[in-house]
């Protein structure tokens, strides 16, 4: 998969050389290119914005150094085909799981990080016309620009990518994977600061190991997160798991007739 950042802050993107992000890259599992907005800037300022149109606070990101930076992405990818571009913003739609597993089956994924009150528009609907575009929010909050967004979407995306994680068992029963958050998990030692572990997690006993992580992530997401519980379909739970979730006074969905 390759991946290509803009941003006027590319010092900002060095996590992405180490951990398993890092390691991908080494591996050539990942191709990670960043690129220095200021660069495609043709004043001796390098300037990147200006005031808004119409008045009001705060400085807006100017359409050309982006134009010229976006046409450079798509010419670096030669007959390669085109990018998909990410625009991470506080009115995008709402970066998920699903949305990761998406974006994983995809050979390359450009991200546009703005600054200051954001992109000129017309940025935007000009990439358009040429790529697919998707304006990304990773929650309900503003950020003082995209590079921390972008780089919770590649962590998010990018493990996704066969054989970036060693062990792909590791990606089953995740939070969000299948609508419910994880389930606590311990090591050793048994005992530690007076606290212990479940027993049932000594027991050896497989079926009821299982039986404990799916009720614990039925009650952790109860708890934590109810809304996620409204959103599972009634085929997704089983009866045990209704009387675990009214004991939370859950809203699991209804079983048709």
């Amino acid at each position: 998969m390759r991946l290509d950042v803009v941003t006027i802050f590319p010092e900002y993107l060095s996590p992405l050389d180490l951990s398993l992000i890092g390691k991908a890259r080494e591996q050539g599992l990942l191709d990670v290119l960043v690129h220095d907005l200021r660069d495609f800037t043709h004043d001796r300022h390098r300037t990147v914005d200006d005031t808004p149109y119409g008045g009001g606070a705060g400085m807006v990101m100017r359409p050309e150094p982006w134009g010229e930076a976006l046409d450079h992405v798509i010419a670096s990818g030669g007959a390669g085909g085109l990018p998909h571009l990410l625009v991470p913003g506080p009115g995008g739609v709402r970066f998920t799981q699903a949305m990761a597993h998406r974006l994983a089956l995809e050979p390359w994924l450009a991200f546009a990080c703005g600054r200051y009150e954001g992109i000129d528009e017309r940025v935007i609907k000009d990439a358009a016309g040429q790529m697919p575009v998707t304006v990304v929010s990773v929650g309900d909050y503003v950020l003082g620009g995209g590079e921390v967004a972008v780089l919770v979407m590649v962590e998010a995306i990018a493990r996704l990518v066969p054989g970036v994680i060693g062990n792909a068992e590791s990606l089953v029963e995740e939070s969000h994977e299948d609508g419910l958050l994880e389930y606590p998990v311990y090591t050793k030692p048994p005992l530690w600061r007076g606290h212990g572990i479940p027993e049932v997690l000594l027991s050896g006993h497989h079926g009821q190991i299982a039986r404990w992580r799916r009720d614990e992530r039925l009650r952790r997401t109860a708890l934590r997160r109810p809304d996620m519980i409204a959103l599972l379909a009634p085929g997704d739970l089983d009866d045990h798991d209704r009387e675990v979730l009214a004991q939370f006074h859950a809203d699991p969905p209804a079983v048709a007739d």
